[in-house]
């Protein structure tokens, strides 16, 4: 990978596991919080209710890697439908509370967490493989990247989220400026469909992929778009 991806990498890492770990913490629980963190809460429920419902609703049998787990919430919801998941986050701090939140009875699936580097082939192949809001901060190029790493992985999907380049999300940024650098979080990198789909198209190691399934969620302050990649 370029590197423009790993600096962009080593700034999420320091954001998550360090920075707004404790934030993350109770956004992504059922503790009370602010009016704007309630939208991106609901948009975020909403895009994990998406993105499961691409994928079958009988996973017993199936490998599913969760790229960019975070507190576990997919990763949980697969295993409930029989998937024997691998859930990877950058964050050791992320996936320690994964691990506490964990349920005890997951039915016929299972989970295992890990935290690391969600490209790292070691994982091995899956059926499918969600990236939730894991590419969001990444440049076209390195973003259509990560997707072929993921692609080398899956034998048969990959269901993912991108920024839209919409008027809304440009004003959200705007806002976000306001912040003091402490207080942000990295800088997400929109796209535009038609330049992400061109991109897709036109590379060689996507040759055998082709666009399915989109959905966007917009929720006050969280906009993003789900769209699956498919083996032709």
């Amino acid at each position: 990978m370029s590197d423009s991806y790993l600096e962009r990498r080593e700034e999420i890492e320091t954001y998550f596991d360090r920075t707004a770990a404790a934030a993350w913490q109770k956004l992504t629980s059922d503790a009370p919080v602010s009016g704007i963190r309630a939208t991106v809460r609901a948009g975020r429920d909403r895009m994990r209710a998406t993105l499961l419902s691409f994928l079958p609703a009988d996973l017993r049998g199936a490998r599913l890697l969760d790229a960019g787990c975070g507190t576990g919430a997919l990763a949980v919801e697969a295993a409930r439908r029989g998937a024997d998941v691998t859930a990877v986050d950058i964050s050791p701090t992320l996936i320690g509370i994964a691990r506490e939140r964990l349920p005890e009875k997951l039915g016929s699936g299972r989970i295992h967490f890990v935290a690391g580097d969600m490209l790292d082939k070691k994982h091995g192949k899956f059926d499918h493989v969600v990236a939730m809001d894991s590419l969001i901060h990444y440049s076209l190029p390195d973003m259509v990247g990560m997707l072929v790493r993921l692609s080398e992985m899956s034998l048969n999907g990959i269901h993912f989220t991108y920024a839209p380049k919409t008027p809304a999300l440009a004003a959200m940024h705007f806002v976000g400026k306001m912040f003091p650098r402490s207080d942000r979080s990295p800088r997400i990198v929109p796209h535009a469909t038609s330049a992400l789909y061109k991109r897709i198209s036109r590379d060689e190691a996507l040759r055998d992929w082709s666009l399915g399934r989109n959905a966007r969620v917009s929720s006050g302050f969280y906009i993003s778009h789900a769209q699956e990649l498919k083996r032709a």
